[in-house]
């Protein structure tokens, strides 16, 4: 090989180097998911606190731990804390599936018809399709607690079941969106926000198309260990 072949050679693998760190920077890691299982326990996840320790948990097994995870789901106000917004717990964004593809880009994309919530992107954890629709069982009621535009949800007997700590039979439910964008309710297209449930209990939730099944965000961690965390418990 001659000089000039040589110098050529080392420019291109020069060149080819220098793109390695964009080409890996491209590619995105998980950031959003629906849980692969709920509590077992109907709505009772233990309150808010129990439902993003298990986000954290999934997320960890996924090799994603490395994020600060929060449930979608807001909260009603209760001793001296207050209201906790869907919307305000979940970071800033953009967020990827586990398949790597962006599900929405901010939260106001978040709650526009722009995202990519779907049954093909709304994936778990694992990157696998939850059931939808048509599927035997019907897995597609997600809950959420919230409006459409990811505001607590509040309405005639509507009790948040004790802010995520029921499995009460009786009276009281949750609001859940259809990941899978169809089915029945007032917005039956709202992955956020189609329904109410029948009931807090595990039964009750498959009864209408459920599992206990709910989103998980997660962002950079920021601060201290618990970054995001400290500023939604002051």
């Amino acid at each position: 090989m001659n000089r000039f072949a040589t110098r050529m050679t080392s420019a291109a693998l020069t060149v080819a180097f220098l793109f390695l760190p964009t080409a890996h920077a491209q590619a995105q890691g998980l950031s959003f998911f629906i849980t692969s299982v709920g509590s077992g326990d109907g709505a009772n996840l233990g309150g808010v606190e129990g439902a993003d320790k298990r986000c954290q948990d999934l997320a960890a097994a996924a090799g994603a731990g490395a994020l600060t995870w929060h449930a979608y789901l807001s909260v009603g106000a209760e001793n001296g804390k207050p209201v906790q917004n869907a919307k305000d717990r979940i970071g800033s964004g953009p967020w990827y599936n586990a398949k790597g593809v962006k599900v929405a880009e901010n939260v106001a994309d978040l709650h526009s018809d722009n995202n990519k919530l779907s049954k093909e992107n709304s994936l778990t954890e694992q990157g696998a399709v939850v059931n939808g629709r048509g599927d035997t069982p019907n897995t597609h009621d997600v809950m959420t607690g919230s409006t459409l535009d990811g505001m607590l949800f509040t309405g005639a007997n509507y009790d948040n079941c004790n802010n995520w700590r029921s499995n009460s039979a009786g009276s009281g439910s949750v609001r859940v969106g259809h990941h899978d964008r169809q089915g029945g309710g007032e917005n039956p297209t709202s992955w956020g926000s189609a329904h109410n449930s029948r009931g807090c209990s595990q039964d009750n939730l498959r009864a209408s198309g459920g599992a206990g099944l709910y989103y998980c965000f997660g962002m950079p961690r920021s601060g201290g260990a618990d970054g995001m965390d400290d500023k939604i418990r002051d």
